[in-house]
Parts: C-alpha cells; structure tokens; sequence
C-alpha cells in the first residue's frame, strides 16, 4: 500500500517555516524630513528608513551642493508580532537620521537615497524644501516638547566644577558657523543689558566634536567702552558636554573676563580668534578659529546721584577706618588705613581722602587692592594707606568719611560712612614739662627708697643718738665768722670765675666753633657707616642726631623735643636766614619720613646725608 500522508505533512511544515522567515523580497525603503520649511540658518533632520533589508544590503545617502550634513546617526531594532494561532511575524528596521543645513535660500530638492541588494537597486522618492533666508526657529516638534521644571540647584555647580552659563547637556538654540560645525569659537555674556559700571561676564569657548591636541594662540577682543579684569584662564583643557542643535559637542572654557563699561549707549565686542591644533603626533592639524561678535545695551546711571558720585562707583560697597595707635607720644607716627570693600570695579575705585586738623601732618597714601572672584563676580578690597605724624600735643578728631555708590540690584544711590576717630598726643617722657620744673623721672628717682648695704647684708639706716652736756654757745667758736663769710667769698669767687671764663670762651669762639662742627661730622661719618648695612632706622636716626646737636650748639639752647615750628622760630630769633631754615626743616623732615615711611634706596640716603652736610658747611661760611 502506497503511504501518501507523510509527504504532505513535509510540504506544510516547509510552508510553515517560509512564512515566519523575513520576506526580503518585501523590502520597504523610503525617506522624510521633520519639516518641509527651513531658514538658512536652521537645522533639519533628514530620516531614512529600511525595512527587512537583507544584511548585505548597502545604503547610499544623498549628498546634494545645496546642503551640508552636520551629522549623522543609526539605529536598528526588531520586532516579532503574534497573531491568534497564526505564524509569528519577524520584521528588521533600521534608520538612519542625517542632520542637515540649507547652503542657499529656495526650493531646493534633496535626491533620492539609494538602497543595493543582491541584484536588486532601491530609490527614494526625492523630496523638495522651502528655505526662507535667516532663520525659522525650532522644528515644530521640538517646539511644542514640554518645559523642563527648573532646577533649584543650577546656581550651585559641583565641587571642582565650573558652571556653565548655559547648562550641561542641554539643547542650546545657537547658530552653528557654516564650515565649522565639527570646531567653532564661541562668545557668549551672562546679561547683555546693564548700567554704567555694571559688570558683564564674557565666556570664550571651544565647542568641538574632534579632539584636540592644544590651544596655540587666543587673541582676545577689542574691548573699546569697557575696563577689564580677568576672572578665569585655564591652562589645560576640561571639556563637558553640550548639546547645540540636537548635536553633542564638547566645549572647552579659554577665557571668561568681567567687563564694566565706562560709557552709556550700544557697545559692540568684537569676535575673538584662537589657533588650535586636532588630533595627535604626527596626525595633528592646525586651524584658526573666529567668534561671534557681541553687544551690550548700556543705561546710564539714574538721576539725583549724591554729590562725589563717579561712574566707577557701582556695586555694593563697605568703608570702614583703620587707626593705629590711637594714642601716641609726640614725635610717633599714626598709621591709618582706609579701607573699601565690596563688590565691583575694585581697580577703579576712588576711596575718599584724609582729612585732619592742621596739627596732624598726613603724607601722600600707599595702595593697595586684592581681589577674591566668587561666581564669576569680582570681589575684593582697596586699602589706602597713610601715614600722620603730630605736629603738637592734645586731643584731635579725624573727621567721618563718605563713599557714594550705585546698587545695581536695588536700582537706588547710597552712601557708605565711617564714625569719627579721635587721636590723643602726649608729650614724650624725655622732654621738659612745660613750666620748665623737673623732669618726673628725676623727681621719681631722687624720692625713691634707699637700702645701706653692710656685711650683713641690705638694711634699713640706723641713727644712734647721743647726748651731750651744754657747751661755749657757736657765735661764740672760732669758725663762727669764717662759715659766716663763707658764702659772700664763694659768691664772689664764682662771679670772677664766670668772668674769666667768658672772656676765655670769647677769644676762642673761631676753636670752639671748629671743634663742634668737628663733632657734628664725626655723627655724619657714622651715619654714613650705617648707609650700605641696610637699616634705614639707624641712618636716619644717626642723621637726626647729628644735625639736632649742631643746632644746639650753634643756637646755645636745647632743641630736643620741640616741633618744627618751634624750631623754626628758634632760627629765626637767632637771624638765621630763611633759605638756611628750610633746608634744616626739610633735612628733618626727610628723616622722620625715613624712619617710619620708607626711604630704603641707597640713592634716597646719599642725598639726605649730603642735604646734611651741605647745611652744617654753610652754616660756618
């Protein structure tokens, strides 16, 4: 018997197997774009897709002159259907999106792509665009993509991280330079609208999609309107991701500076240029680079601004007074140091000026700044340092200060003030109290106790008394007169002395004069010792003293302790000339100035000893 009902089951089950396979012969193959109407300066994605294609299969995409591809990405996947008892349904998918960018504007026409099988050729139908001329703004489909909530945490990078003022991995609607899309330079401002004297922070970036080997030049833009102050230079390469246009590039930070304009009106910033090298060794290549041109919208400072108002003064500021010490000895000098701290154009600032009461000599300020960026926004302080020396003793008061600025971010003038400071000078404890009495530290030392000494040691006087009968009354002795007349002979004696020794002394005045200046020189030539060792106190002090003890001298009266007025008059009661008693006024005064200001350089010193010798030399002629 013949056996027939195996044989058809084989045939079903061969039916079976061929419809879940992949029917290559149904191969689908076709292409689209996310909008039919772009701008010039818009990116559009172009989609092409192959379905069941056979793995050999080949695509050619097309590449028109009229545009330029950005980029490009692929992904595949498939999928298996199920239906109620029949056979399963396999199917393969592949897709591959170009981004691309319109050269020109019209009605343009993208070819068809081309799919190659095994003996079989595939074709898309082409596909015409309306590009307008600028640009379009975002695809619809990106348009209407819902907001993300924002992030309560933005303002406050990570630990070691810099903030992008763009954010991280976000879609950034900027416009991508024709030719450079894989590298191009990038300007960007954190505010483009601000008042006069208002900071504005400019980041320089590199946005790059090939590596980079290094940065070889960066010139940075003309900044006409502006005074800059750099906040960020990095010296090696950190990139982090962006993403601009729906393309991800890397950006790399080369400069961010803060800018504060001097002038009211529309200022532009002009594009910036870096040479930069790809790649790596012997496969690195060098191309320049050029920015986007910026523009800033400057408002000039409001009405009514407060009297001493510049335009630099804009920020939030502190003024605060620094004296030390507060009471001093005559002679002593008075540091004092104004201080303003804030935020703002520290290096532009104008802290106010000194003032005292004529008793107090101010000489001209040292500064000084330090700044400490905090976000990206300068910060710091200018310290203006004096140095007053009292003229005369008493009580004087330095006057408040007053600094008027303009806050930005409450949009309204105020002043920053500081308190009166009051000054004590005291008299010195070796100069002559003004009743010309005794000094208090004789006085002191003459009333303090006393100790005898003896074999057994420290003890207190001892006085022994002992009594004795009457005798011959004192008028009556012998050395009665003489004691008595003892003084009218010492009295006489000391007027013939005094005689004897003026006429001495005044027959020798040409000796004596030469033996004091002599001395006075003999000071000069161990001032001039102490030149070269590097003490500045020392020299300046052995200078003084010089020249005080010539004074002395010539003038016959102690000048130690008294002010320059008062050594002014002195001369001049003496008929010293007026020319003479400035150059005396002027050698001590450079001395003072020495001592507590400086005055370390050596050429510095050689003219004050000189001045010193110059006014004893002429003094003598």
């Amino acid at each position: 018997m013949r056996r027939t009902g195996n044989g058809w089951r084989v045939v079903l089950a061969g039916l079976a197997v061929l419809a879940s396979a992949p029917a290559w012969a149904a191969v689908e193959f076709y292409q689209s774009v996310d909008r039919t109407e772009v701008g010039t300066e818009d990116a559009f994605r172009l989609t092409v897709v192959v379905v069941d294609a056979p793995p050999s299969a080949q695509v050619q995409f097309p590449a028109p002159k009229d545009f330029e591809v950005l980029s490009s990405s692929r992904s595949s996947q498939r999928s298996i259907q199920l239906s109620g008892g029949g056979p399963a349904v396999i199917q393969d998918v592949t897709k591959h999106t170009l981004v691309m960018r319109a050269l020109r504007p019209g009605r343009l026409i993208i070819p068809p792509s081309v799919l190659e099988t095994a003996g079989r050729t595939y074709r898309t139908e082409p596909l015409e665009i309306t590009v307008n001329q600028g640009r379009m703004g975002p695809a619809p489909g990106q348009a209407s993509r819902p907001s993300r909530l924002p992030d309560p945490f933005r303002n406050f990078p990570p630990q070691g991280q810099t903030q992008s003022p763009f954010g991280d991995d976000e879609d950034e609607d900027s416009i991508i330079p024709r030719g450079d899309s894989d590298l191009f330079l990038r300007s960007s401002l954190d505010r483009d609208d601000v008042y006069v004297g208002e900071q504005v922070t400019l980041s320089l970036y590199i946005y790059s999609r090939v590596d980079l080997s290094s940065v070889d030049a960066v010139t940075m833009p003309k900044l006409e309107g502006f005074w800059s102050e750099e906040v960020e230079s990095p010296t090696q390469l950190s990139g982090e991701r962006r993403t601009v246009n729906g393309i991800p590039y890397r950006a790399y930070l080369l400069r961010r500076r803060a800018l504060f304009p001097v002038k009211a009106g529309s200022l532009t910033i002009t594009a910036a240029e870096a040479d930069i090298t790809t790649g790596f060794l012997f496969a690195g290549h060098r191309v320049h680079r050029v920015s986007n041109p910026l523009k800033v919208r400057v408002k000039p400072l409001p009405s009514g601004a407060p009297p001493g108002m510049a335009n630099a003064h804009v920020g939030e500021w502190q003024l605060t007074l620094d004296v030390s010490p507060t009471s001093v000895e005559l002679g002593q000098p008075i540091t004092v140091k104004v201080i303003l701290e804030g935020s703002g154009n520290v290096k532009n600032v104008t802290p106010p000026k000194l003032t005292a009461p004529a008793a107090l000599k101010i000489y001209d300020p040292s500064t000084s700044d330090r700044l400490n960026p905090v976000r990206n926004r300068i910060q710091g302080q200018r310290v203006q340092e004096y140095l007053v020396m009292p003229q005369r003793t008493g009580t004087f008061t330095l006057p408040s200060l007053e600094f008027p600025y303009f806050d930005p971010v409450r949009r309204e003038y105020d002043v920053a003030r500081t308190d009166p400071v009051t000054l004590t000078v005291e008299a010195g404890s070796g100069t002559t109290s003004p009743a010309g009495g005794t000094p208090s530290h004789v006085a002191d030392a003459a009333s303090a106790p006393k100790n005898v000494l003896s074999a057994g040691g420290l003890r207190p006087p001892r006085y022994q008394a002992r009594f004795v009968a009457p005798a011959v009354p004192a008028w009556e002795r012998a050395f009665f007169l003489p004691l008595v007349l003892a003084p009218v002979g010492l009295l006489l004696g000391v007027v013939l002395v005094g005689q004897a020794r003026g006429r001495f002394f005044s027959q020798t005045e040409v000796g004596r004069n030469n033996q004091q200046a002599k001395a006075a020189r003999k000071r000069l030539a161990e001032a001039e010792k102490l030149k070269d060792q590097g003490s500045a106190s020392a020299f300046y002090a052995e200078v003084e003293k010089a020249l005080m003890g010539f004074l002395e001298a010539r003038l016959r009266t102690p000048v130690v302790g008294l002010t320059r007025e008062a050594l002014g008059d002195k001369m001049a009661q003496a008929g010293v000339a007026a020319t003479h008693r400035s150059r005396v006024l002027f050698v001590l005064e450079a001395c003072d100035l020495g001592r507590f200001g400086g005055g370390a350089e050596s050429s510095e010193r050689n003219r004050i000893l000189d001045a010193a010798e110059a006014v004893m030399e002429k003094w003598e002629k």
